[in-house]
């Protein structure tokens, strides 16, 4: 397993993570070393003038990261969703996003720009509109929520509708889902200062409302009809998505588990005499956690590694059967996440109810989980589908 984030570098994310969180700060020291040592090349193919760390390797880097900085993690997964997707498509012969994994190499960080308020249909759907330029780009308008790395990013993929019945030579008139990329020079946006959250806060996922940001001809990487896809731009998509961000919440259950171990074992009762860790409850409370996470990693590796495998043995590849795979990750690591953070609070006792606790903290971050996609009923439904078929 290869590391690229060293023991130094972690310990000062989490030096700064509580400053961050008090202040509702973007995490800029962090991004700085973080660049410093080429992470957020971590995924680029070395031809590129990457690190090549494989799916598998990166979601434990981010798990890493995530027990020492949550917000961090997360902000950072969305760069890393990005380069996943460009890595799947090259790995798969398709070239149409090697200009991504170029550009992530040499410094450029991207923000994911797809989630707007009130559409449950995520991928599937847009209420942004994309406006054709004539020329093969398109103008977006709308706007857009929970944007990670909203001070720093320098590129954006957008997704809208095309509604206009003309937008693209040979397309038809129908609707059309516009995947593209526009730059933060670029303007046609304003970001706004409206992240005052509970927890995730030095992520600084704030809303972006888009007014005629431009993506050229060659920037526009898709043009899908609206519903489901198994097109291998929004598989790549779904995928990088699910996985990494299930990483961050495994990371954060990590964490969460260690203070316990730590706090039973420092803790002392005043009717026994003793220290917690020798207490029933509260030995099994501890291993009902490890076993939590034990199933955790059991998946993360298992999917992270066929995924990685699928491109060059096609017996790994589960079509379809990637959307069901991913999204019941995501949905069972985060759950399990929410219940190990609980646990270990229960464990350490109501000092983790002070905003100074470190546990107190990764219990707010830890919520955020149930709002990325997939939720809890859209995972339900991939499932029920996969196995009864589409409602009638």
């Amino acid at each position: 397993m290869t590391h690229l984030l060293s023991d130094e570098l972690l310990a000062g994310l989490r030096e700064r993570a509580a400053d961050n969180d008090r202040d509702n700060a973007f995490f800029v020291e962090d991004l700085a070393d973080l660049q410093a040592v080429g992470y957020l090349a971590a995924m680029v193919p070395a031809a590129f003038g990457g690190a090549g760390l494989t799916l598998r390797e990166t979601a434990h880097e981010q798990a890493r990261m995530a027990a020492h900085a949550p917000a961090t993690a997360l902000a950072v997964n969305m760069h890393h969703v990005w380069v996943g997707v460009g890595r799947y498509l090259h790995e798969r012969g398709d070239s149409s996003l090697d200009w991504l994994l170029e550009e992530a190499a040499s410094g450029e960080v991207f923000g994911f720009g797809y989630s707007e308020p009130g559409n449950d249909l995520v991928l599937l759907g847009s209420r942004t509109e994309a406006r054709p330029d004539g020329a093969g780009g398109y103008s977006f308008h709308g706007t857009k929520i929970f944007t990670s790395n909203s001070p720093a990013w320098t590129r954006l993929g957008v997704l809208g509708l095309d509604s206009s019945g003309g937008g693209h030579p040979g397309r038809g008139r129908e609707p059309r889902l516009v995947h593209a990329f526009v730059t933060r020079d670029g303007g046609g946006f304003e970001i706004l200062d409206d992240w005052d959250t509970i927890g995730m806060r030095a992520s600084q996922s704030r809303s972006t409302v888009l007014d005629g940001a431009h993506a050229p001809a060659d920037r526009v990487l898709r043009l899908l009809p609206p519903g489901p896809s198994l097109d291998p731009y929004v598989l790549g998509i779904f995928t990088s998505f699910e996985v990494l961000l299930a990483s961050v919440y495994a990371g954060i259950a990590d964490r969460a588990l260690e203070l316990a171990v730590e706090a039973a074992g420092k803790r002392t009762s005043m009717k026994t005499g003793k220290a917690y860790s020798q207490d029933p409850d509260v030995r099994r409370r501890i291993a009902d956690m490890a076993l939590a996470q034990d199933s955790v990693w059991l998946q993360l590796d298992g999917i992270t590694r066929d995924l990685d495998a699928s491109a060059s043995d096609p017996t790994l590849d589960r079509g379809a059967g990637w959307f069901r795979a991913t999204a019941g990750l995501k949905v069972r690591v985060t759950e399990a996440a929410r219940e190990v953070v609980d646990q270990a609070i229960r464990v350490a006792g109501g000092s983790t109810y002070f905003n100074r606790s470190e546990l107190g903290r990764l219990y707010r971050d830890v919520l955020a989980g149930i709002f990325h996609p997939s939720s809890d009923d859209a995972a339900h439904a991939t499932v029920a589908q996969s196995l009864l078929g589409p409602l009638e």
